[in-house]
């Protein structure tokens, strides 16, 4: 034996001879490494919730007081004769993540940091889950296997993804928790069935997607459940004890949306079913549920990926004109291992391969009833079940190979197979922890804008500027917003709640603000508006208005390159026949970015506008009378 051999073996020993609590923590630290560091490094960005951020802040702060959340944030759900009406608009199912988020806010002084860190604990909470989980299914082999997916999964995710609790991104870890826990219990592992509950129930609860795919998965387990209960008669005490479990576990868990159903007319889940059956925009249909499926199965495409910066598969969900024919190889590879699996009695390939099979019709069924546009925060889990069929391959490749080849050649695929993951995996996390120190809050360009305005406006309440009286007054908060439908408005009104300050929206905002934060118009001292672009001019305008201040982000070349692109995008839209959209340039940018008769192209264009900025300001108006919409 050589020497490096020696130490490599001395070394293997040492760890080996770790308990697996031990092996845990240390793989567990060196994935949060990444995470801690992000967190030190947000503190520093100053971050100024918008829009779903601030409506997060909003429910979070309310945990706790008489007027605690029942259900999730707002979503695109309106019945089918109301289109638009915010008045009566649905939510997402539950208000789970907020309770989950408010112990962490509450310790970090009820900041806006205190979300990031909240979301920072949950997502290493669900780590720690899955190597326990990864542990309980095969070992130490497997927990350095899950810990290494996990880290490509961040990376392929990005910082900015996994530390902003944004409903679409909070469930993605824990997705992973939940389908460790179901392939436990196809094993026959039924106590996990209450993982699958508990976790399943946050994803659902949190995002709408997740609500399918946890009934599908619950589906699964309850199938194999019964399977064991039958042929197992010695175990069905044990069986029937997880069941039941398990059903408490849920019923305590959706009590909230429960109660909200209960006591509203019309409840929040009630509108859920009745627009799921009633949907106002044609779904996507089966044909590019299937196509959406493969082009998450592209593999070769987050290989290449992987050597940018993170984000990755994030920035994969953009791009929905790409083949489909590296998605239909990875398809027939993993059918092979199937087979393969099969054809050796591997009970826990079996089972892998089982589960991911079932994910990948769930997939397709889910991805077919998307309504309207395809945003790419709709399919991200499906990244989840392309990782874990890599997984599933490779082990599959590595059991053939142990179990057909003679000991020394299947010596060496494994040693390969195990040094090209951990040449991944550990090149992943030391990428991911220089880029850990670049960190960027959440739509950064957006809080960056509203600090520079939200701090005077606050000085300026105080000191009752115009029609201001000080933290006596009852200030209405509205928007004129030329781009991002009132992003902003939403954050100044977190703001200045945050501060003390009795405020609120005008009544058609109740649901996205609260019901606690609208106001009568005519219950108002003042009302403060905050202005963006061409309707800066407009509100200075109002008799009575009192600018507070104003800001441009942009500095003399970046406002140059803001004008070319205005006119290149006023210019290819005349060219493309859409005259009617060019107004839209000057007052909802936004809006133009996404609608669908706008090319890629263009959109790319409008992306760079929207990031350069426009003029911010807020006033102080009289008390209103109809001195606007406030939207």
């Amino acid at each position: 034996m050589t020497a490096p051999t020696g130490v490599l073996a001395s070394a293997r020993a040492r760890v080996v001879a770790w308990s697996p609590g031990r092996v845990r923590l240390v793989l567990w630290a060196a994935v949060a490494l990444p995470f801690l560091i992000a967190a030190v490094r947000l503190v520093s960005r100053h971050y100024h919730p918008v829009l779903d951020q601030a409506m997060a802040e909003f429910r979070v702060r309310d945990v706790g007081t008489r007027d605690t959340p029942l259900i999730g944030l707002p979503g695109r759900i309106f019945p089918p004769d109301r289109i638009g009406d915010y008045t009566v608009q649905g939510s997402h199912p539950g208000p789970l993540s907020f309770y989950l988020l408010a112990p962490t806010y509450r310790l970090a002084g009820s900041t806006p940091w205190g979300l990031l860190a909240g979301m920072i604990v949950i997502n290493l909470v669900a780590v720690a889950v899955a190597l326990w989980l990864a542990h309980r299914r095969g070992g130490l082999p497997l927990t350095l296997v899950v810990a290494g997916a996990i880290v490509v999964l961040v990376r392929g995710y990005g910082l900015e993804v996994v530390t902003q609790p944004w409903n679409p991104y909070l469930p993605l870890l824990v997705w992973l928790v939940v389908l460790l826990a179901a392939w436990g219990v196809l094993l026959g592992d039924h106590r996990m069935v209450v993982v699958v509950v508990a976790a399943g129930s946050l994803c659902a609860q949190t995002h709408m997607p997740y609500l399918g795919l946890t009934l599908g998965v619950g589906t699964l387990c309850v199938a194999a459940m019964a399977w064991q209960w039958w042929r197992h008669p010695v175990d069905r005490r044990a069986v029937v004890s997880s069941g039941v479990t398990a059903a408490l576990a849920g019923v305590v868990l959706w009590l909230p949306p429960l109660w909200d159903q209960l006591r509203r007319e019309p409840g929040n889940l009630g509108m859920i079913v009745d627009y799921f059956g009633s949907p106002t925009d044609d779904p996507a249909g089966t044909a590019e549920g299937v196509r959406l499926a493969l082009r998450h199965l592209d593999v070769f495409r987050l290989a290449g990926g992987a050597f940018g910066a993170d984000g990755y598969a994030t920035r994969a969900g953009f791009d929905l004109e790409r083949s489909i024919v590296p998605g239909l190889v990875v398809l027939f590879v993993w059918v092979a291992a199937v087979a393969v699996a099969v054809r050796m009695r591997h009970r826990s390939l079996i089972g892998l391969h089982a589960l991911l099979g079932w994910m990948l019709v769930l997939g397709v069924v889910s991805m077919s009833r998307i309504f309207g546009k395809v945003w790419f925060y709709l399919t991200l889990w499906a990244w989840m079940t392309t990782t874990l069929v890599v997984v599933a391959v490779v082990w599959t490749a590595v059991a053939f190979a142990r179990s057909r080849w003679p000991e020394h050649r299947a010596r060496v695929a494994r040693i390969s197979a195990a040094a090209l993951a951990a040449v991944v995996s550990v090149g992943s996390l030391a990428a991911l922890t220089v880029e850990a120190f670049g960190a960027e809050a959440p739509e950064q360009h957006l809080s960056d804008a509203l600090r520079a305005v939200a701090d005077p406006t606050v000085d300026a309440l105080r000191d009752g500027v115009g029609a201001a009286d000080g933290e006596r007054g009852t200030y209405l908060v509205t928007w004129s917003d030329s781009a991002y439908f009132g992003s902003q408005g939403f954050g100044l009104l977190d703001h200045l709640d945050r501060e003390g300050f009795r405020v609120g929206a005008l009544p058609v905002w109740r649901v996205p603000a609260t019901r606690s934060r609208v106001i009568d118009p005519a219950e108002a001292t003042a009302e403060i508006r905050l202005a963006t672009g061409r309707f800066v001019d407009e509100v200075r305008a109002i008799p009575g208005a009192v600018e507070v201040i104003v800001h441009d982000p942009r500095d003399a070349d970046e406002l140059a390159e803001y004008d070319l692109l205005a006119v290149e995008v006023a210019a290819e839209l005349r060219a493309d026949g859409r005259d009617d959209l060019v107004e839209l340039i000057e007052s909802n940018l936004f809006g133009l970015q996404i609608d669908p008769a706008v090319s890629p192209a263009l959109q790319r264009k409008v992306d760079r506008m929207l990031e350069l900025g426009t003029p911010t300001a807020v006033f102080v108006l009289p008390a209103p009378g109809a001195t606007g919409s406030g939207a």
